[in-house]
């Protein structure tokens, strides 16, 4: 029975819009008790339907399985195609779960228009969820476009800094910069693709599809150029250094949920593994991509991590981190080896749980003090002995200690990385170092020592749903830490598929698209 419903029930398409269906019933839920208990069982139903895909899903395979294909607009060859496979479906699961997280986190926290509040964060996992099963190049664009209002109004609305109506607006102006360039991009993956059909006399001249694209073969020249204009689009997401300067400013003026949402959800450099690196191979490994890129991934590495190492705000600190982390990942993305691929993309599923729990903990300090600035802080340890035993375990995964999560995908993205050039994997290393110095001494001085003269004398540990939060978090970084076999496996196929790919350049073929395969 099992086998016949994940073969003909469309799992993904019930993934994607429930999310949407449950923000538009909230709208005729008036009580706000009930708004805040309503939104929850949506997204606990939706965290089920997620665990149920991450059960049933085959590792070890390269396949796109749970796919579903149904043609949209024909005449220009732009389809409805959602599927799963390795490199996406840890995603799935990942967003899934910090929505509930958010939620719980939000139930006591946010007092205005809770309503809205659990609309916006609903649609926003309905989008955010479109960007990891589409197939469809156009309907991925439109998911990512889409993501930029529940976003706007979440910083805008809910936000707690006086700056939060400027930082809502830059990060929707940057993300539509780089995607203008990006929406070029996908328009030249397009008419390669109709010029090749033409020679071909085949019936279908458009496509907007991943897989019809992998089998067209893209001139050097004009993989250079679409590289780059897919580039921007993706790096001003991400964000890669240089283009930033939006992030700190986002996750310092708006609400926790959202900054959970922006830091724990790589959604740029998932489009660098999902889309430009397999569709253009030849020019992921040209000398010059390489080498620019692996210099934007050292700058950003140090660059965050000095920024981070300055900050008296904990929310800022985190900001910068953030910069630091991607500049890793980018560096074990255009590593281009199986290592270095494999070690991106767990750390990028690591995040999630480490900075995403770093920003609640940071939540977490301010309802206490109304700040997240170090001088109200000192000697936590003596009253809150729980939060900062938490608060320790997550920034410990957060700089890569071996028995926590943060190492496995660090180790793989150093391996892959002075495997490829030892002279960049130098340079990396000392990310680690700085990584360790900005948390442990920020950690110190908040949290050990005697206790700060500004510290409230009513402060009280971590209550029930912070530690929910907390030890869920806990759970998942110590199970990817000790034992990532099973995480490893999931994303295996998908990875050594790509290697492959970057070994015979365009003209090679992924696994054909499946709906589910017996074990």
């Amino acid at each position: 029975m099992l086998e016949e419903l994940a073969a003909g029930f469309p799992i993904l398409s019930c993934l994607l819009f429930l999310p949407f269906v449950g923000a538009a019933v909230l709208w005729l839920v008036d009580d706000e008790d009930m708004v805040r208990t309503s939104a929850l069982t949506i997204s606990l139903v939706e965290l089920a339907l997620a665990i149920f895909v991450l059960l049933r899903f085959v590792p070890d395979s390269a396949a796109m399985q749970f796919a579903e294909h149904v043609r949209w607009i024909p005449a220009l060859g732009i389809s409805y195609h959602l599927a799963v496979d390795g490199i996406s479906v840890l995603f799935v699961g990942l967003t899934a779960f910090l929505t509930v997280l958010v939620i719980v986190y939000s139930w006591d926290t946010i007092r205005h228009q809770v309503k809205l509040y659990m609309m916006c964060l609903l649609a926003l996992e309905t989008t955010t969820m479109g960007v990891f099963v589409s197939l469809d190049l156009i309907l991925f664009f439109v998911f990512w476009e889409l993501m930029l209002i529940p976003s706007y109004f979440l910083i805008k609305l809910w936000g707690g800094g006086a700056e939060r109506h400027h930082a809502a607006l830059k990060y929707v102006l940057y993300t539509l910069l780089g995607s203008v360039f990006m929406l070029v991009g996908i328009a030249l993956l397009d008419l390669n693709f109709h010029h090749w059909a033409v020679l071909r006399h085949t019936d279908q001249l458009y496509s907007f599809d991943l897989l019809d694209l992998l089998t067209v073969p893209i001139p050097v020249d004009q993989q250079i150029l679409i590289f780059w204009l897919m580039f921007m689009g993706f790096a001003f997401k991400a964000p890669v250094f240089p283009f930033h300067t939006w992030l700190p400013d986002a996750l310092l003026e708006g609400p926790i949920g959202m900054a959970v949402v922006l830091a724990g959800l790589k959604l740029g450099t998932f489009g660098f593994i999902r889309f430009s690196i397999p569709l253009l191979p030849e020019a992921s490994k040209s000398h010059t991509v390489v080498t620019v890129i692996m210099c934007l991934g050292i700058a950003a590495i140090t660059y965050g991590a000095v920024m981070a190492l300055i900050q008296p705000d904990f929310r800022r600190l985190l900001a910068f981190s953030s910069i630091s982390h991607l500049g890793f990942v980018m560096m074990g993305l255009f590593a281009l080896n199986y290592q270095g691929l494999q070690g991106s993309l767990l750390t990028m599923i690591n995040l999630g749980f480490s900075t995403a729990g770093l920003f609640f903990i940071a939540g977490f300090l301010y309802s206490r003090q109304q700040t997240t600035q170090l001088s109200a802080f000192g000697g936590l340890a003596q009253q809150v002995p729980l939060l900062a035993s938490f608060f320790l375990l997550i920034g410990l995964a957060s700089i890569g200690l071996p028995g926590t999560n943060g190492f496995v995908g660090e180790f793989l993205i150093l391996l892959g990385t002075f495997k490829a050039n030892w002279v960049f994997g130098a340079l990396a290393v000392t990310g680690v170092v700085f990584g360790a110095a900005y948390f442990l001494w920020y950690y110190e001085r908040a949290i050990l020592g005697p206790l700060g003269k500004a510290v409230k004398n009513t402060m009280v540990d971590l209550q029930l749903r912070e530690m929910v939060i907390a030890v869920s978090l806990a759970v998942m970084i110590l199970w990817i830490g000790l034992y990532p076999s099973p995480f490893l496996h999931i994303i295996n196929g998908s990875i050594q598929a790509l290697v492959d790919r970057l070994d015979h350049g365009t003209v090679a073929v992924l696994t054909e698209p499946v709906q589910r395969l017996d074990r």
